[in-house]
C-alpha cells in the first residue's frame, strides 16, 4: 500500500505542561510521509524550548504572535502540501498507528473524503477514557449536523482529503473565534458525507484549568447557533426531523428504533473492522 502525505497542524500559545505528549503522540508513530506543521503564537512558557527539541522531525514551525487558534491554523495549512489533512491542539492526542490507520481508509475507500474516528478522551494524567454513548451517536450526516442534538463532530479525529478542503475553499473562518471549527464542518457537509469508524485516531484531553473550549462553552454554542440560523434552507426539514425522532422513541424494539434513525437522518455506513476483510462498511452501526 502507498503512504499518502498526511499533514499535521499543531496551534500553540503557552501549552508547554501538555505540548510535548502532543507532539510524541504524531511524531512516534513513525508514519514515514508525516508533514507536520508546529504553529507557535509567541510563547513564554518553555513551549519554543520543546518545539526546537523537535525540530530535525518537523516540516515547519514558527513562534511569533497571531490572532489566536484559527489564524494559526491557517497560517499552518498554507504551507501545507498533504494529501490528507487535519489539525492537532496542543494538549490533544493521537492514538498509536492512528496515522497508518487513516492512510489505510483513504486508500481502501477512494469515495470517502473526510472522517471522523470513534469518540475518545484523555484525562488530565493522559489516561484514554470512552463515554457511553447512543447507538447512532458516532454516526453523522449533513441532516444530524443541522439538527445539533448537543453533540459534537469530534475535531481530533477528523482528517479530510485536500481535495474538499480545496473544493470548500480552502480556509478556516476568521470570523468565529471559537466555532470556526463547525463552520468549516457545515461546509464541508454541504458536498461530502462524514463517514465514520470504530478505529481510533485522536482524542480530546480534559484539564482542570484554562480550557477555553469548558470555560467558553456557552459563547461556543451561541457561535454554533448562529451558524445553525445562518442555513435557512434547512430550518423547515430540522423542525419535522425533531418531531420524527420524538416519535421514533416510542417503536417498542430498540433494533427496529435504530433502523428508522440511520435511515432517517440519512447515516453513512461506519468503517469497521472485520476479521477477514480487515476494514469494511458496516451499515448496522
Amino acid at each position: 500500500m502507498s503512504l499518502p502525505k498526511i499533514t499535521i497542524v499543531t496551534p500553540s500559545f503557552n501549552q508547554a505542561g501538555y505540548l510535548e505528549d502532543t507532539i510524541l503522540s504524531v511524531l512516534s508513530q513513525g508514519y514515514p510521509n508525516l508533514e507536520y506543521i508546529v504553529i507557535d503564537g509567541g510563547s513564554t512558557d518553555g513551549s519554543v524550548e520543546i518545539i526546537r527539541k523537535y525540530e530535525p522531525q518537523l516540516a515547519y514551525w514558527v513562534s511569533e504572535k497571531d490572532n489566536g487558534l484559527y489564524h494559526a491554523l491557517q497560517k499552518g495549512f498554507d504551507r501545507s502540501t498533504g494529501d490528507i489533512m487535519a489539525w492537532l491542539n496542543a494538549d490533544d492526542m493521537y492514538h498509536a498507528q492512528s496515522l497508518f490507520t487513516v492512510a489505510q481508509i483513504f486508500e481502501r475507500f477512494r469515495d470517502v473524503k473526510w472522517i471522523m474516528g470513534s469518540n475518545t478522551f484523555f484525562d488530565e494524567a493522559g489516561r484514554p477514557f470512552v463515554y457511553d454513548d447512543l447507538p447512532y451517536g458516532q454516526r453523522w450526516s449533513a441532516k444530524r449536523l443541522r439538527m445539533f442534538d448537543g453533540r459534537f463532530v469530534q475535531q481530533e479525529s477528523v482528517f479530510w482529503r485536500r481535495g474538499l478542503w480545496e473544493q470548500a475553499g480552502g480556509f478556516v473562518s476568521q470570523q468565529h473565534p471559537l466555532a470556526a471549527d463547525f463552520e468549516l464542518w457545515l461546509r464541508f457537509s454541504r458536498l461530502e458525507r462524514l463517514y465514520t469508524t470504530s478505529f481510533l485516531l485522536g482524542g480530546f484531553r480534559f484539564r482542570t484549568e484554562n480550557q477555553k473550549s469548558y470555560e467558553q462553552r456557552a459563547e461556543y454554542l451561541r457561535e454554533v447557533r448562529q451558524l445553525l440560523a445562518a442555513e435557512k434552507s434547512d430550518k423547515g426539514s430540522v423542525s419535522v426531523l425533531r418531531l420524527l425522532l420524538f416519535f421514533i422513541q416510542w417503536v417498542p424494539k430498540r433494533k427496529w428504533r435504530n433502523r428508522l434513525i440511520v435511515r432517517l437522518l440519512n447515516l453513512p455506513p461506519a468503517i469497521v473492522f472485520d476479521r477477514a476483510q480487515g476494514m469494511k462498511f458496516n451499515e448496522a452501526l
